[in-house]
């Protein structure tokens, strides 16, 4: 499951995960999240989660 709030990007940058929303034609899980300018992102739910080169996750989670 991904928490609402916001996440450090492992090359520093911030963002607030809004959601996650089903591909409508795959149906796979995407992670929709925006950057601090308001730029509306969405990446699938597994890349979003995994690790980054030395086992870095990609995204960590910071808080509401």
């Amino acid at each position: 499951m991904i928490k609402t709030g916001r996440y450090r990007h492992f090359k520093g940058e911030i963002y607030e995960v809004v959601g996650v929303a089903k591909h409508s034609e795959t149906l796979e899980e995407m992670v929709v999240y925006r950057n601090e300018k308001g730029k509306l992102w969405a990446r699938p739910k597994k890349m979003f989660m995994e690790n980054v080169s030395e086992g870095v996750p990609r995204f960590k989670y910071i808080g509401k």
